[in-house]
């Protein structure tokens, strides 16, 4: 009973909170409970542009608001209608015409089971303040009478500062005299003469509101005492003495009453001649020691009164003519409060009795309301509800009886209201905890698994564990009164299910937890302490193990010195915003600097543990500069010491400090290095040049680098001396034969040391007893003239200046000035080497005769001419430069089979001299280049037609050419089989290869010949075709000026195979290819072509542009004629006429040649080649020869040709009409598929499908 008696009190304690009393869940059923008000006054203020009167309630079911004000039902505006939002009672009012809102409101939240109200909520909106228009008369008093200015100031939004100022806004001068009192008014004690202005302001401003608003000014006309016939210079007299008296507070006692805390204020304000003083006393007691004497004495003040300051207070106001007083009677107040704590919710079972005590204080005593549901409280002595004044009883509490009961105390000074629940009610138990519900503990840490239980009366709990009814025991178990089960340190066998078990006398409820047992976060591999250069990246590595169930919650946070480090990942490392990048544990810090040195912590965390390690990260950066410089003299002024103190190394020791000097004489505003100085020591003695201004700075440096320099030492002047060396690297050059030009690199500025500098130029002949030649010069050069050509000299130059000459200089020696070489070298004698080198010797010059330092030889040749072509002049002109001494040289680059003539001179450095006589040399023939071009095409199933131009450059005499080829496997690209042979005949551009395989894939090298050898090859593929391609005979062809039409006729067993008829334009080398054609057609028309121009048609098995066409032809578009001389052509009957004559004798010249053919006489077709020479190059090279333009092979809408490089198709500018002639006339053919006839007028293209033999194909 006990325990059980235990348990219901800490239920009860557990069920009450201190802001709202009794804490129920919101799934039990329950009265509304107030949770958010707007608290205290509300004052609007001119800029805000809502009002928001908040008003939040919890219930079970959700509360329903309502709103009064001053009393009366008020609808709000702008409220939210949702009821299950907890802000739907609050209300928004906007500045729009806000003062009609003004009023004291007062919210109710209802639902079924009570009314809970909030305490009165009153707003108000202040107006604008200001000042009312008025005139106001000068105020006239006679010097030493009393004058209060009113000031009367608006109301306005709290706090209200007001200031006497005059217009010009100068302050009105305030003392003992003249004052502000507390209600704004401005007092004289007495009035004087230099209280005459015009322009007394009275200004109140408004902080809270940012407003400032002016009164009207007002006049003081202070009338003298002085008779108007005085004059000034006599005595003053003075206002009469007059006794004091009170302008502020008025009679004899003031009555003053105030809360406890706020600020005290008594205020006498006297008047009288001379000005009285105030002195202040309480009657019976000391003044408190928080008394403070504002307004010079007239203003004494408390902080937050207490009820003992209360009492007669009296200010006495005295002067030489005697005194006045003035009693206050100060009474503290306070409005209702709480004397513990607001009357507390409560829950009780059905039967019990209930009291309600109102404990309240104030003064004067409050007077105590009660209401039930906001609805007025009646004492019912016959029933069971009992009201005594601070008390509400209720015997033998019914269900019925629930409800929100208000308790409201208020006095002259305010109010407090509480909303107490009363819940009478009998429930079993409610386990308001999650049933199997998931707990996680750290190995060795300390749980407390939730069993929330409600239930009236409060319930008994009891855990088990395993489903068993057991309760749970041990020493590191322990059930709190809450219902809570605290295991201590955990164990892996403490994982499973514990059982929760509540019941009262209405029931009983269980639930299980589940328990797991987690391993710990551990760091495995911490970071490490470490040392990084300042500006580069530092990496501190941080691994852990952890549970992997706890995977998803597990992170690495890093802490500098206790700050948590803001991270970026590297996907963002992009976004410069951080310096800190961490992956897979490690931190990297970006371009380290000094405030990244410190303690780096590593916590490994899960949702349930962490664990950490540190780690110190030392930054090593350059050395700050050394400070207070110091100077002091040696030996002389120019030898000083100079010495510092170290700046801070920054973890790295200091290896060096170098000392800097500036002067502003020559190199203003640059700093030169002077002395480097150990880094263990902090002075330097420094050697000085003389008459230079100097200033110096030291920087340290270190294993990071150089720190920054010291602040400059201030000026230090040395003397002036004589230099202290004379100039060095002398040079002798001779520009021109008969003189020596000497220069030397000066002094620098610096060096100078004195004002005055020269130098002193000395030289005499090498070997030549005879005396110096002295010279003074300023500059830092010189020129001996009328000497002897190349002559050696000896010269010393001394540096001097106004206060002395240097040291004895050395002696250097050089030579006189050059001439172009006097003689030519002889007997020179050339070896052809080969077809390009050339190996050419000579008798070199005698050195007198060089006339100078040798620079060499240079050997000229000219190429005259190409044996190839004596007639064609070339005289190509070649030289190169042999330095040195030397009586031979190769000479390479020649051409091979040419005339060529050479030439040797010496050259020194004022140039060449004569050259040799010529000698003549012809080169032998070498091998030719490669040869232009290679072509395989017309490939049948077991030949392949191939094409070639000769070599450009021959080197030579062509005596033919060298053929190999192989068949290649086309799947592994090895050679199978190879074939060799010579083809006779410099002039032969063609060859039908025979005896080769069908459908296999041939692989050609072509070279050229001299009778030196044979050139480089030339390569080209192809393949052999099928059987079951088509095999066409007498393949012709007919062109007008923008149309072609090819005919063929095709074999018996080829009447239905397919080809493709391709042709380019030989200008820009752009492929068309026609789609698929049955060869049974007989005759393919291109159309669209330009008249005038070279194209290429070939006759193809594939829609592919490879060598191995059927056919290939070079034809040329007619010129087209005139329009005006077409159509009156066409239209003449007479060229009918004409053209059908015409057709005639074509057709017997036809049969003629016809009779010719059978007895085996061949027509030549030579008129093709003289048209078209070189037609195979046309348009093409060796490496874009039949390649596509473009490698999308897509056929083009609406044309039966398509575009291989994207162009536009061929517009089908001819009519189909008017070329059935050619289409169905078609042409005669001898046996063996040889062209016999066309149409007259048109010129032939022949080509022959079999040719007869291996050379070029003549018919």
């Amino acid at each position: 009973m006990r325990l059980a008696g235990s348990l219901h009190l800490a239920l009860l304690l557990a069920l009450t909170s201190r802001a709202s009393g009794l804490n129920i869940p919101l799934e039990v059923e329950q009265p509304p409970t107030i949770v958010t008000q707007t608290s205290g006054p509300i004052i609007a203020l001119p800029f805000d542009n809502v009002v928001t009167i908040r008003c939040e309630a919890k219930g079970n079911p959700p509360p329903e608001y309502r709103w009064t004000k001053d009393g009366q039902d008020f609808i709000p505006p702008h409220i939210t209608t949702n009821k299950r939002d907890l802000t739907g009672g609050t209300f928004v009012l906007h500045s729009k015409n806000l003062i009609q809102f003004q009023g004291k409101y007062r919210c109710y939240a209802s639902n079924k089971l009570g009314t809970a109200i909030t305490e009165e909520i009153e707003l108000s909106v202040p107006s604008v303040p200001k000042f009312p228009k008025e005139e106001i008369n000068p105020l006239v008093v006679k010097e030493g009478e009393p004058v209060v200015l009113k000031c009367n100031p608006p109301a306005g939004v709290p706090p209200r500062q007001i200031y006497w100022m005059s217009i010009g806004l100068q302050h009105i001068e305030q003392d003992e005299r003249v004052s502000m009192g507390t209600d704004g008014n401005l007092y004289f004690s007495n009035a004087l003469q230099k209280d005459n202005r015009p322009d007394y302001c009275c200004y109140a401003a408004f902080s809270k509101i940012r407003t400032i608003v002016q009164k009207t000014a007002m006049a003081v006309v202070v009338k003298s005492l002085k008779p108007d016939n005085e004059s000034a210079n006599s005595s003053d007299a003075s206002p009469p003495v007059r006794i004091p008296g009170l302008l502020l507070p008025s009679g004899v006692q003031t009555e003053k009453v105030l809360l406890k805390g706020e600020e005290l204020q008594l205020e006498c304000i006297p008047e009288g001649f001379p000005t009285p003083t105030v002195k202040w006393m309480k009657l019976g007691d000391k003044l408190p020691t928080r008394t403070k004497f504002l307004s010079f004495g007239k203003l004494l003040t408390i902080s937050a009164v207490e009820e003992r300051d209360q009492g007669k207070y009296k200010c006495i106001a005295e002067n030489s003519a005697g005194e006045v007083d003035h009693y206050f009677d100060v009474i503290v107040e306070e409005p209702p409060k709480w004397r513990t704590e607001p009357p507390q919710s409560q829950l009780t079972v059905t039967g019990s009795d209930v009291h309600i005590k109102c404990s309240v204080g104030g003064k004067p005593p409050p007077d105590i309301t009660w209401r039930r549901n906001g609805e007025f409280l009646r004492d019912d002595p016959e029933g069971n509800l009992r009201v005594f004044d601070d008390t509400v009883v209720l015997h033998n509490a019914r269900p019925e009886d629930s409800a929100v009961y208000q308790c409201e105390a208020s006095n002259s000074h305010g109010s407090v209201l509480a909303n107490v629940n009363i819940m009478i009610m009998n429930m079993p138990p409610l386990i308001l905890t999650r049933d199997y519900q998931e707990y996680a503990v750290i190995l060795g840490g300390d749980i407390v698994m939730n069993c929330s239980v409600f239930g009236s009366p409060p319930p008994n709990i009891l855990w088990a564990k395993n489903d068993t009814l057991k309760p749970i025991e041990g020493d590191r178990f322990f059930p709190f009164h809450n219902g809570s089960l605290q295991i201590i340190s955990a164990k892996k066998d403490d994982s499973g299910n514990y059982m929760c078990a509540a019941s009262n006398m209405e029931g009983k409820s269980t639930v299980t937890a589940v328990l797991d047992v987690k391993d710990p976060t551990k760091i495995v591999n911490p970071p490490q302490d470490m040392q990084i250069v300042s500006g580069t990246t530092a990496q501190l590595m941080c691994q852990a193990e952890h549970d992997e169930s706890l995977k998803s919650t597990f992170e690495v946070v890093w802490r500098k010195d206790g700050e948590e480090i803001p991270l970026s990942s590297k996907e963002n490392s992009s976004v410069q915003k951080f310096r800190y990048f961490v992956d897979d544990g490690m931190l990297q810090i970006m371009s380290v600097n000094l405030s990244d040195q410190g303690i780096y912590t590593c916590i490994a965390r899960t949702s349930l543990d962490e664990d950490n390690a540190t780690a110190l990260l030392t930054v090593l950066d350059v050395p700050d500069a050394p400070r207070n410089l110091h100077i002091s003299e040696i030996k002389s002024p120019r030898n000083i010491s100079l010495s510092w103190i170290p700046g801070n190394d920054h973890n790295s020791s200091i290896t060096e400090f170098i000392v800097e000097y500036g002067e502003n004489k020559w190199h203003s505003g640059r700093w030169t290095e002077l002395q480097k100085v150990p880094g263990n020591q902090a002075t330097a003695e420094l050697a000085l040049y003389g008459h230079l201004n100097y200033q110096f700075r030291v920087y340290a440096v270190n294993a990071v680098g150089p720190g920054p320099p010291s602040e400059p030492t201030e000026t230090y002047k040395t003397p002036p001396a004589a230099p202290d060396r004379n100039p060095e690297n002398i040079k002798i050059q001779g520009h021109l034969p008969h003189q020596m030009d000497i220069s030397w690199e000066p002094l620098l500025p610096i060096e100078h040391n004195g004002p005055g500098l020269e130098y002193k130029v000395s030289y005499r002949k090498l070997g030549v007893e005879e005396p110096w030649k002295d010279h003074l010069v300023i500059r830092h050069s010189f020129v001996v003239r009328n000497t002897t050509t190349f002559v050696p000299y000896e010269i010393k130059i001394q540096s001097r200046n106004s206060h002395g000459s240097g040291p004895e200089p050395k002696v250097v020696t050089g030579y006189s000035g050059e001439d172009v070489p006097a003689a030519a070298p002889q007997d020179i004698a050339v070896e052809v080497i080969n077809t390009t080198l050339l190996r050419v010797s000579w008798t070199p010059v005698p050195p007198v005769t060089v006339r100078g330092h040798l620079g060499g030889y240079n050997v000229h040749w000219i190429r005259k001419w190409s044996l190839l072509n004596p007639n064609k002049i070339l005289n190509v002109r070649q030289s190169l430069s042999f330095p040195g001494k030397r009586n031979h040289a190769i000479v390479p680059g020649l051409e091979p089979f040419s005339k060529y003539t050479l030439t040797v001179s010496v050259f020194n450095k004022k140039g060449n001299g004569p050259r040799s006589d010529m000698v003549t040399f012809n080169t032998p023939e070498g091998v030719p280049g490669q040869v232009h071009m290679l072509s395989a095409s017309n490939a049948q199933e077991d030949s392949i037609l191939l094409g070639w131009a000769p070599p450009r450059e021959t080197n030579g005499i062509l005596t033919g050419y060298l053929l190999q080829y192989h068949l290649i496997n086309e799947t592994s690209l090895e050679v199978v089989d190879s074939q060799e042979m010579n083809i006779s005949g410099a002039d032969t551009t063609q060859w039908r290869l025979q005896g080769l395989e069908g459908g296999r894939l041939y692989q050609f090298h072509l070279c050229a010949c001299t009778r030196a050898g044979c050139g480089p090859p030339r390569t080209q593929e192809a393949n052999t075709i099928t059987t079951e391609l088509p095999a066409l005979l007498n393949i012709s062809s007919y062109v007008s000026d923008t149309f072609a039409k090819i005919s063929w006729t095709a074999r018996e067993e080829q009447q239905d195979s397919q080809l493709y008829v391709a042709y380019m334009n030989n200008r820009d080398g752009n492929w068309w290819i026609s789609e698929a054609v049955n060869t049974s057609q007989s005759f393919h028309i291109i159309d669209g072509l330009k008249p005038g121009t070279v194209y290429t048609v070939r006759l193809m098995a594939k829609r592919l542009l490879d060598n191995a066409s059927i056919f290939e032809e070079v034809i040329q578009t007619r010129v087209k004629a005139a329009k005006g001389q077409q159509t009156d052509f066409s239209t003449q009957g007479w060229f009918i006429g004409t053209m059908c004559a015409v057709a005639l004798l074509t057709l017997v010249a036809l049969m003629a040649c016809f009779v010719r053919r059978n007895k085996g006489g061949k027509y030549a077709v030579k008129e093709k080649e003289d048209l078209h020479p070189d037609v195979e190059s046309q348009g093409m090279n060796d490496d874009t020869f039949c390649e596509y333009s473009d490698s999308d092979e897509k056929p083009l809408k609406g044309s039966s040709m398509c575009s291989l490089n994207g162009n536009d198709a061929v517009g089908d500018s001819v009519s189909r009409d008017s070329l059935v002639d050619y289409a169905d006339g078609g042409g005669e053919f001898d046996e063996d598929g040889s062209f016999i006839g066309e149409y007259s007028g048109l010129k032939r293209r022949v080509s022959v499908s079999e040719p007869s033999g291996p050379g070029p194909v003549t018919a």
